[in-house]
């Protein structure tokens, strides 16, 4: 969900990342009555909005807790939710108004300062929060922030000038102001990201506690969770959205194996199914399997390869321009995915907002002997270049061939490294310790552009794990945000997106549709383009 997230990263673009020891799933039925169950994964930390940047986290977050914003499910279109109004009239200086009548889980009213105190929190350096970044764009948020004088070393990080964000007032229980330190128009559009959530009283007083029962404002209420195995939520009866869900509630179930779970869908033992294996995309079988419970929708949803730019091997761009245009994407999308994938020709997916065909340029096309000029003029490649993702993700097949790929077409040799887990994978690229390629991959957080942008590349963003820095993309960025409208602005991050071509700070290799199945209970469901089931939106049959 990066970060997300964020959203922010996605933990398995091609399928759902498996953290659990064991199978699960295994002849347990579809559920009680008005119960749903779905797939589900491991998530990378507890249940905090802001320190949940990836697709399994974010899942949960987003069916527990509703924002200032929403996304329409069917076509992403934001909409007002916890808000009654979000004005400015320069673009940097926001009034907003909450709608009376919200609740927390645990009966407690969601007011502005409910806003307030998790911006405060989730911006305050030493928390740690992985989506703390989001913040930056409010006033004071550079105050909040320290630097470790020696990174892992015995010395502390001094404490921040502040704790409290300077940009930020409540003016009464349902209206707060925000300053930012420059006009960022599509400041709107971000609010519904997970980083901007309300969190009640209780997590101030006893965050662990949350951690263990997280209690959100949204249509669905955590009930219990076992490790490794399910998760459950039940619908929220005081929920006071127009979106009040029909179903009773959600049984998330871990599964170790894609496959696993696509054959529990197709016995009648899921009830939906977020992404199709690749076994089952051949032929479309998937299609011949479910029939009109087959379903594909455009995504924005892509995967990438990562260069560790802070690692001096990888600092010519040259080398990483050779590497990409020596691998055959077309080919590997036809034979991998049978066709299910869609070679990449920038940095988003052509179902945002503000897409703009042909961004990568010539550094997307595969050409093996310009590669091999390039990969010469860039003084060549030393040693066994590296390619490394998470083992247990369902992505093992496609890297092995984008290394082979290499190989072959620039002649370096390549070695497949899998990382046992997601976690360690993550744990890796939080701690800047890759050595060769590695994966990443996006999951956008809100429908425009921008998502694919900031996050990932500016510099010290959430998301940059290849340490990407340069000052003409951040200006970029900044005059974008600084654009009189939406619109403009939409069109300005697109320009900015042209920069990345000439630096190369990662692969672009495919973007993929929302590929996704219901049980024969199911009735209709709407599935956001980021590959997330709104739960309110589910009727059974």
């Amino acid at each position: 969900m990066r970060k997300g997230r964020l959203a922010a990263m996605v933990a398995a673009p091609l399928a759902v990342a498996m953290l659990a020891t064991a199978c699960g799933g295994g002849g347990s039925g579809s559920g009680e009555d008005g119960i749903i169950t779905l797939d589900w994964g491991e998530p990378e930390n507890p249940l905090v909005p802001a320190n949940t940047t990836e697709e399994n986290g974010g899942f949960i977050v987003n069916a527990m807790f509703t924002g200032l914003v929403d996304y329409r499910a069917s076509d992403l279109k934001v909409e007002n939710a916890v808000a009654e109004s979000i004005e400015s009239t320069d673009h940097q200086n926001y009034t907003i108004k909450l709608k009376p009548g919200w609740t927390f889980h645990d009966g407690t009213p969601v007011k502005a300062k409910n806003f307030v105190d998790a911006w405060n929190y989730n911006a305050y350096g030493p928390n740690g929060l992985q989506g703390a970044s989001f913040f930056e764009q409010i006033d004071g948020y550079d105050q909040m922030q320290s630097e470790d004088p020696d990174e892992d070393g015995p010395a502390q990080a001094p404490e921040p000038a502040a704790k409290e964000l300077s940009g930020l007032k409540v003016v009464d229980d349902n209206t707060f102001t925000v300053r930012l330190k420059a006009p960022f128009t599509i400041f709107p559009v971000v609010l519904g990201y997970s980083s901007y959530m309300p969190l009640p009283d209780s997590f101030f007083k006893d965050p662990k506690a949350f951690e263990a029962h997280p209690i959100g404002n949204g249509p669905f209420k955590f009930e219990s969770r076992v490790p490794n195995q399910e998760l459950n939520l039940a619908a929220y009866e005081n929920y006071a959205g127009a979106d009040k869900p029909t179903i009773k509630g959600a049984k998330f179930k871990v599964y170790e194996q894609l496959d696993g779970a696509y054959q529990d869908l197709v016995s009648g033992n899921l009830d939906f199914l977020r992404a199709i294996p690749v076994s089952a995309l051949v032929g479309d079988k998937w299609k011949q399997d479910l029939g009109e419970r087959a379903k594909q929708k455009p995504g924005l949803l892509t995967q990438t390869m990562g260069f560790p730019i802070y690692d001096e091997k990888f600092k010519n761009p040259l080398l990483r321009k050779a590497i990409s245009m020596s691998v055959d994407r077309k080919t590997i999308t036809q034979q991998v995915f049978a066709g299910g994938r869609d070679p990449m020709d920038g940095w988003a997916t052509p179902a945002v907002e503000g897409y703009r065909p042909n961004q990568c340029g010539e550094a997307c096309e595969f050409n093996p002997e310009k590669a091999k000029q390039y990969l010469q003029q860039a003084g060549g490649f030393q040693g066994v270049l590296t390619v490394e993702t998470n083992g247990d993700g369902g992505h093992n097949e496609w890297a092995q061939a984008v290394a082979a790929s290499i190989k072959q077409n620039l002649g370096i040799e390549t070695q497949f490294v899998p990382v046992p887990t997601f976690g360690e994978f993550r744990q890796k690229a939080n701690a800047f310790k890759f050595t060769g390629l590695f994966r990443t991959g996006w999951k956008a957080d809100y429908p425009n552009i921008e998502t694919f942008l900031t996050q990932l590349y500016r510099t010290n963003a959430s998301s940059n794990d290849y340490k990407y820095d340069n000052p003409a993309f951040n200006a970029a960025l900044d005059k974008a945000n600084a654009a009189p409208t939406i619109e403009a602005a939409t069109a300005a991050y697109a320009d900015a997106e042209k920069l990345l071509a000439e630096d190369l700070p990662l692969i672009p290799l495919w973007s993929q549709p929302v590929q996704y199945g219901f049980s024969e209970r199911i009735a209709e469901g709407e599935v956001k383009a980021y590959r997330e089931l709104d739960l309110t939106t589910v009727r059974l049959k």
